[in-house]
């Protein structure tokens, strides 16, 4: 019989930000400029597979606040502050888009997707505050979610990317550049965002993930969004990933109720 699960955080230190854009906190004050979170030139010396490939079987995690806001914010109530993880850091949107994003934020506590119960997509998927296992082989690699059974299946055998179809996890295509893991999703829909921000994407959203082993136990992980619907140009976020250890882990399970949200988040009457 499987454990109950535990809530998952990440505890940041508290930042001084200037808000703009109705209430984000969009840059840090006098704060020296970040660098990226690892090289991308891969250098690994750790464990491999019997075909070479780093082996990256086992159950994974990503600790910052970027399931909040993957832009740079100050704490609040329930929610750590956290740096920015867009390369720059602000999200290069088209101005509609921008005042769609704040309106989203306004509304956020209800509409959130991840509040109604649907999956989180890529790549909020991958720092969700839940772990997540990777299953590898040869020809595919396979992920499980933590979070409301969520799954992606990754081909490596060449096969090209199905068309005009829409799935909440995308369609995804790997290769090995190297030691680097590169992923194209497509198909992922317009249903989905990045954050509980309000951060979103069109249905014209292509996601290029890349996985570079620094070690055993960490992972760089990159997510380039092209979409032309919404932001002025291609654009990167970027974080690590850390390897859990813990004598025998495994995945729990984290059902989502989306009637939970409604009794906490609505008054009576259905209104906000």
């Amino acid at each position: 019989m499987r454990k109950p699960i535990a809530a998952v955080g990440a505890t940041v230190l508290a930042l001084s930000m200037g808000a703009t854009n109705g209430g984000l906190a969009q840059a840090q004050r006098g704060a020296a400029p970040r660098m990226p979170a690892a090289q991308t030139t891969s250098a690994y010396n750790g464990p491999r597979t019997p075909d070479r490939k780093p082996d990256l079987n086992g159950i994974w995690q990503v600790l910052n606040s970027a399931h909040w806001n993957i832009e740079a914010h100050s704490a609040s109530e329930g929610i750590p502050a956290g740096f920015s993880v867009v390369e720059g850091g602000t999200i290069p949107y088209q101005p509609w888009a921008l005042a769609k994003r704040n309106e989203n934020f306004q509304n956020r506590l209800i509409a959130d997707p991840i509040r109604k119960c649907y999956l989180p997509g890529v790549p909020r998927a991958t720092y969700l505050p839940f772990p997540f296992e990777i299953t590898q082989t040869p020809k595919h690699i396979a992920v499980a979610y933590e979070f409301a059974h969520a799954t992606r299946t990754i081909f490596l055998d060449g096969t090209a990317h199905l068309e005009d179809l829409d799935f909440w996890m995308g369609d995804a295509r790997g290769k090995w550049d190297g030691d680097i893991l590169v992923v194209d999703t497509v198909s992922l829909g317009d249903k989905t965002w990045f954050d509980e921000a309000g951060n979103f994407h069109s249905d014209a959203l292509k996601v290029t993930e890349r996985f570079t082993p620094i070690d055993a136990t960490h992972l760089n992980y990159e997510a380039t969004i092209d979409d032309a619907k919404v932001f002025t140009r291609p654009w990167t976020m970027s974080m690590i990933v850390y390897r859990r250890l813990e004598k025998d882990l495994e995945l729990l399970d984290y059902e989502c109720a989306e009637h939970v949200y409604e009794k906490l988040f609505k008054k009576p009457g259905g209104k906000p």
